[in-house]
């Protein structure tokens, strides 16, 4: 009996704990970017939907963003078609973009959609070029050739920056208790489809609502220091100091970017979190310990 009291007393102790944070954010918008290890592993994805559920369940407004790079390389593999990258981004010719839009809009979206509502939830799944989401344009890379006096520009194809977010589809099924996936495709002015980083799209789109928090899941403990503590709480300024100073480099620095320029644009705080965490979003959501890196405004 002690042990079922015990138990109970755990439940209890954590409902209590998390009750200022839903009453906190209740009716604002968190932006979560599902990627990663959460985004393969069988387990994590199904915590997660849970976790998503759960907070349009107390009243808060989710909107999940996803990537999907692992799943588009599988099956240009599987077609022999071969993939090529430029610093770090996926030469995207129209065969290929071809893969893209049906792994990231098809098969990827429709299993995150399935998973949320099979777990009670209301989603549905949209690309960037559902009711004009996303006005892209296309983005060019820029290399240092040792034997050229200029900048070479490459042509990375079909891969695009966010040029405009139009929010009122969002608006429409956040208002009509949906949850909203979307991939991150956007579309071009002559009608162009373009592969935009799922991590860009996500803090955009909490840019642009001003969302309570942007949430980025990634395979790592969160931003680390040069000894390899894990950074928590960092304040803007911090986050330049630490890039200035070269702590933060690689394959972090675009994520932190992003979460950065969300931060200074009017989003009240951004995470980094670990993935790998079962129910990473409730315990960084509704929890005093979190499981990664916190980044507010300098104020």
């Amino acid at each position: 009996m002690s042990l079922k009291r015990d138990a109970a007393n755990n439940v209890a102790n954590v409902l209590t704990e998390a009750l200022p944070y839903i009453q906190r954010f209740t009716g604002k918008t968190i932006v979560v970017k599902f990627g990663g290890n959460a985004m393969v592993d069988d387990n994590l994805k199904e915590q997660f939907a849970r976790d998503i559920v759960l907070m349009k369940l107390v009243g808060i407004n989710p909107i999940v963003v996803h990537g999907g790079g692992p799943q588009i390389g599988s099956l240009l593999e599987k077609l022999n078609i071969k993939s090529h990258f430029v610093e770090g981004m996926r030469v995207t010719n129209t065969e290929t973009m071809d893969v893209v839009e049906m792994v990231l809009g098809g098969s990827v979206n429709k299993e995150i959609v399935s998973l949320l509502n099979n777990n009670g939830g209301k989603a549905v799944g949209i690309t960037g070029k559902d009711g004009g989401l996303i006005q892209a344009e296309k983005m060019t890379v820029t290399q240092n050739s040792p034997d050229m006096k200029a900048q070479e520009i490459i042509d990375i194809g079909h891969v695009g920056s966010v040029k405009n977010i139009d929010t009122s589809i969002l608006d429409t099924l956040v208002n009509s208790n949906f949850i909203p996936v979307i991939a991150p495709i956007g579309v071009g002015a002559d009608g162009s489809s373009y592969n935009i980083n799922a991590d860009i799209v996500a803090g955009k789109i909490a840019e642009v609502l001003k969302a309570e928090k942007l949430m980025l899941l990634t395979n790592v403990a969160g931003l680390q220091s040069k000894t390899g503590e894990v950074l928590t709480g960092l304040n803007t300024g911090q986050v330049d100091e630490l890039i200035a100073d070269g702590t933060i480099y690689g394959g972090m620095l675009p994520k932190i970017s992003c979460a950065l320029n969300a931060v200074k644009m009017g989003v009240a705080s951004s995470h980094i979190i670990d993935g790998r965490v079962p129910h990473a979003v409730l315990l960084e959501m509704f929890t005093d310990e979190g499981v990664g890196t916190l980044i507010t405004d300098n104020g």
